[in-house]
């Protein structure tokens, strides 16, 4: 059902870097450049994730109630991805466990402030 997901930033280059690390743990590399951001996935029919400066040139803004969460096939994966957002200067949200019967999960702010949650089942 997801396409893609977009995140506004207000410093490409430094915001590009952290997704550029943080993704390369998952093997996942940018598909598009587009002038004001970039979008990373493992091909062009697949779930994207877009980050971008602003259409109208205002300031990006965190979005209060909004996440995006990424879903991975192992625990170990969430701990890789969530302690690889934190080394980058990412802010914990929520550490690495157990939430509920089957979901594990990490919670994480990116340099901008966005709120992540990289999880798996089971």
């Amino acid at each position: 059902m997801i396409g893609y997901t977009t995140l506004g930033t207000n410093d490409l280059p430094r915001a590009s870097a952290f997704y550029d690390e943080l993704f390369g743990v998952l093997g996942i590399k940018r598909i598009m450049e587009f002038g004001r951001g970039y979008a990373w996935g493992t091909g062009m029919d697949k779930p994207a994730f877009g980050l971008m400066t602003p259409y109208n040139n205002e300031p990006a803004t965190v979005g209060n109630g909004v996440m995006i969460a990424l879903a991975v096939d192992s625990r170990a994966k969430v701990d890789a991805v969530h302690a690889k957002a934190l080394a980058l200067g990412g802010k914990d949200e929520g550490a690495v466990g157990p939430r509920g019967e089957g979901f594990y999960a990490g919670y994480f702010r990116d340099l901008d402030g966005n709120k992540l949650n990289v999880f798996c089942m089971g």
